[in-house]
């Protein structure tokens, strides 16, 4: 039997893909197991020839820009988009893009999928039951993974070995501002930008904006262009960031996550939360220009300020 192959959308001969991508960086993934329908597996002696050659040049592709290494040129030039930003694989319902097919594969099940798995403390909705027992921490305040270095602690086990680079990789690039190191020129570089140097290389062609990452430039143009990518499929509504079709959304599932730490209440958005807060901390940080007086929020000083100040 064939399999589709998520990340180069090949053929594969076994099921070894799928055991692979849970365990293992997608880009890594060998290619001695693919084969072209119709063709022939290759035989145990060809395998062994091939798995010596493997081990042989092992780690002979390196990244020029980190110093990261790969066994197959294809597992470099899917690494080396981190560095150039492509995301040469949109997503023909809401325009989001990935770098590899994999990811996009999985994405597509938001909009595809019956959401199976739901979370009995606030409605959400998961389509695999691992995500929703990691999304329980979220409630649970649960850490159970520690570094063994520093005992630093995470909710899931990729933050911990993410966070684990920070003790086994040789950083080799310090800011002279303030001592802090990187493991990439880039790193180095973004850091730069947005701490000491305020450079801010990135400008709107509409307008005279400029910016310190190009992500923000991208989302900012969306203003003068009217594009708007995401688009809810409950109602075909659309909006110009992820994130406020994500807040959106719950206006459609009900789901409320953020809940008062003073009383019960709850919230589909943090900003609503915060500002419900002050009601408990008494919390005034809008004050009046004009006559001092201090509100929770900005929507009661304008009120105040067109009754009382406004000629």
């Amino acid at each position: 039997m064939l399999y589709d192959c998520m990340i180069c959308l090949r053929l594969w001969s076994t099921e070894l893909i799928k055991k692979t991508k849970q365990n293992e960086d997608s880009s890594e993934i060998e290619e001695t197991n693919h084969v072209k329908a119709g063709e022939k597996p290759l035989s145990c002696s060809q395998t062994k020839q091939k798995d010596l050659k493997r081990r042989i040049d092992k780690k002979s592709f390196t990244c020029t820009q980190c110093g990261k290494s790969f066994t197959r040129k294809y597992g470099l030039d899917v690494h080396m988009r981190v560095h150039t930003g492509e995301k040469p694989f949109p997503c023909d319902h809401c325009g989001k893009r990935f770098t590899q097919a994999a990811h996009l594969y999985d994405h597509k099940n938001i909009h595809t999928k019956e959401k199976l798995y739901a979370c009995d403390l606030c409605g959400k909705m998961f389509l695999w039951a691992s995500v929703l027992k990691h999304h329980l921490t979220v409630h649970t305040k649960e850490k159970p993974h520690s570094c063994h270095l520093c005992g630093k602690s995470f909710s899931c086990l990729p933050n911990l070995k993410v966070h684990q680079k920070i003790h086994i990789v040789e950083r080799e690039y310090m800011c002279c501002e303030c001592g802090k190191t990187f493991t990439t020129a880039n790193c180095l570089k973004r850091h730069q930008r947005i701490h000491h140097t305020g450079e801010k290389p990135y400008k709107c062609s509409h307008c005279d904006k400029r910016f310190n990452h190009s992500t923000h430039l991208k989302t900012h143009k969306r203003i003068h262009t009217g594009e708007k990518p995401y688009k809810c499929l409950q109602c075909d509504k659309r909006f110009s960031q992820s994130a406020n079709l994500k807040t959106h959304e719950r206006i459609h599932t009900g789901e409320k996550p953020y809940k008062c730490s003073h009383c019960d209440k709850r919230f589909s958005n943090s900003g609503i939360l915060k500002t419900h807060e002050r009601i408990h901390t008494g919390e005034k940080p809008y004050p009046c220009t004009a006559c001092g007086k201090c509100f929770s929020n900005l929507s009661n000083l304008h009120s105040h300020t067109k009754a009382n100040h406004s000629k």
